[in-house]
């Protein structure tokens, strides 16, 4: 039998290249096959427990805890200031010191006048002691001449009875006049002492004090300068220094009315100092418990400790607001859900025999990639990711494990 030729074999090795290539392509498209239906493959994830958490990021410029301009409270001539801007200072420290010289003449002339007041009370005094005197005496002579008549009514005649009765109510008017007396004097070196402690009071008013520890943010006046009181409402009064706290700052966040409901006193703030490029840890300290009709947002304050004064005020700061926050909570990602937040939402999990299930799921706190499930499904479930088109409950699958999802996005 002749042997074909190489001309022979080359529709045979054609045809064989075809039927390989054909071959192929089908294992490409199907991995498996079940009596006789081909499995799909789907992108699937896991179901985790992983930290979930929803924030939101405010910015708002970073304000001294307090800050005052330092007014006068009496008008007088700047004698002498002792800070410059820059300066720290503390409770009570000296700033600056003004002079009054008519402040001190009224004072002199208060310390007369109780000087004076005294003086009258001693003499009331004196005046007193004599008048009671002079009324014993009369009263004692009066009572010993009405037994005398009571014993024996004819030995004393009447008229001097009446002259001692009238002299004994002369001293009780008199006793009565210096007790009065004496009283109008007493007061008038109370209003005298009161007199006095007022100018002692205003002239302590020339030394102008810090009334907090802080630092000098703005000096206003050099010595030599007029000084109005600042209380005078009939003037502009020039403030001396202005002093701010700057080793505690606050900031006041504008949140809006969405997320009003979660704002919570006490709770951590995570706040970033582009400047810096650094971030700090802050708590919610206030918050108004109002919205501003006209921005829909309600005023949230943040304080933020400062004690190397490495924060300026007027740097702004983002701050992060943690609204929920959920410790290993069982998730899935967002692109497994079919329906969205609806009562109605349903993912398709690979079940038994690699054959989709849909579910419908419970939902809670959800982010930007993933969302809470609190019932419908069970941790290490697989569940289909991404476009569902074609995909029905019973359909033979072969799950591709996709990379996880970033967690706990905010």
């Amino acid at each position: 039998m002749d042997r074909p030729s190489s001309n022979q074999w080359q529709p045979l090795l054609a045809v064989a290249a075809a039927v390989c290539l054909s071959s192929c392509t089908t294992q490409a498209d199907a991995v498996g096959q079940e009596g006789g239906e081909t499995a799909r493959v789907v992108a699937v994830e896991r179901v985790t427990r992983q930290d979930l958490g929803r924030s939101l990021e405010l910015a708002a410029e970073f304000r001294p805890n307090q800050e005052i301009d330092l007014h006068a409270k009496v008008a007088g001539y700047l004698k002498a200031i002792h800070v410059d801007v820059g300066d720290h200072v503390d409770r009570g420290q000296l700033i600056a010191e003004l002079e009054a010289p008519e402040m001190t003449q009224e004072l002199t002339q208060a310390e007369a006048a109780l000087k004076r007041s005294q003086v009258d009370v001693d003499r009331t005094r004196s005046e007193l002691r004599r008048s009671e005197a002079q009324h014993s005496i009369r009263q004692m002579s009066f009572e010993r001449l009405s037994a005398v008549i009571k014993a024996r009514p004819n030995l004393i005649a009447q008229q001097e009875i009446d002259d001692a009765s009238s002299r004994f109510r002369e001293a009780e008017a008199q006793l009565s006049v210096a007790q009065a007396t004496i009283s109008a004097s007493e007061e008038q070196v109370r209003i005298a002492a009161a007199g006095k402690e007022r100018f002692d009071t205003m002239l302590t008013y020339l030394r102008i004090t810090a009334p907090f520890a802080g630092t000098i943010t703005k000096r206003l006046v050099d010595p030599g300068a007029m000084i109005q009181a600042g209380t005078a409402s009939h003037v502009q009064a020039m403030p001396v220094v202005q002093l701010s706290q700057v080793n505690h700052l606050r900031l006041v966040l504008p949140v809006p009315e969405s997320v009003v409901p979660g704002i919570r006193t006490d709770a951590p703030v995570e706040v970033r100092v582009e400047s810096l490029k650094r971030v700090f840890q802050g708590r919610i300290s206030r918050f108004s418990g109002k919205l501003d009709s006209s921005t829909r947002t309600m005023e949230t304050e943040v304080d933020l400790p400062n004690p190397d004064s490495v924060i300026k005020p007027g740097m702004f700061g983002y701050a992060t607001l943690v609204l929920e926050h959920r410790v290993a909570a069982l998730a899935v990602p967002v692109l497994a859900l079919s329906g969205g937040r609806s009562p109605s939402a349903t993912v398709l999990v690979v079940g038994a025999g690699k054959r989709l299930e849909e579910r419908r799921v419970d939902l809670g706190l959800e982010t930007p990639g993933w969302i809470e499930v609190l019932s419908g499904l069970r941790q290490d479930e697989l569940v289909v990711v991404g476009a569902r088109a074609n995909l029905r409950p019973g359909l033979l699958v072969e799950p591709k494990l996709q990379a996880p999802t970033a967690q706990g996005a905010h």
